[in-house]
């Protein structure tokens, strides 16, 4: 498998939310107690890999916004936690069981991607999240989905993913101002405002 374009990573907003995220800045992405999900942490990620933030087991699932993987892997410290939620009895020191890698924020889609959405827009019917049992709270994206999930919210930088993508539909132009506000329909009816 090549590596991928993005993680969706899921958390419960009343657990940890993306606004929490913004706030803070960078967090560990810790009590993950998946091995697929760790595997993905541990083997896989790399720092300044793009994060799609999704909301949840709440009213209105759905990704919030972008983050980055801001550290290389290591052992989730609330796996020594005696008592506590993440306690994992097998651990030690020098054989942790579960990894983990730390998450900062990146950008605010102007709107969540809703899951609603996410399952109407043809071009994302393969999504991982989209498959029957599927509960991983990790998984990896695919380009294509990724430039989706950004048009889809609004992302700040569309135009240069667009540009880079060569479809053509962003052009230089002399007779526009600058500093001019550009609105540009689409034939899927998703207006971008510049």
């Amino acid at each position: 498998m090549s590596h991928p374009a993005a993680w969706l990573m899921k958390s419960e907003p009343d657990v940890f939310s993306f606004d929490q995220l913004r706030k803070r800045r960078k967090e560990p992405w810790s009590g993950v107690r998946n091995f697929q999900a760790r595997n993905y942490m541990r083997d896989e990620m790399k720092v300044g890999d793009v994060v799609l933030f999704y909301h949840s087991s709440c009213a209105e699932p759905g990704v919030q916004g972008l983050g980055k993987v801001a550290s290389k892997p290591y052992p989730d410290p609330t796996q020594h936690e005696v008592g506590g939620e993440y306690f994992e009895p097998r651990a030690t020191k020098e054989k942790p069981v579960w990894w983990l890698v730390d998450i900062a924020w990146s950008e605010d889609f102007a709107r969540p991607v809703t899951l609603p959405a996410i399952k109407a827009e043809e071009g994302l019917s393969d999504l991982l999240i989209l498959r029957p049992g599927n509960r991983l709270s990790i998984t990896p994206v695919s380009a294509a989905h990724l430039r989706i999930l950004r048009r889809l919210g609004g992302a700040s930088n569309v135009r240069e993913l667009a540009q880079r993508r060569g479809d053509g539909i962003f052009r230089r132009t002399s007779n526009v101002p600058v500093g001019a506000t550009v609105v540009i329909y689409l034939t899927s009816n998703i207006k971008y405002v510049f």
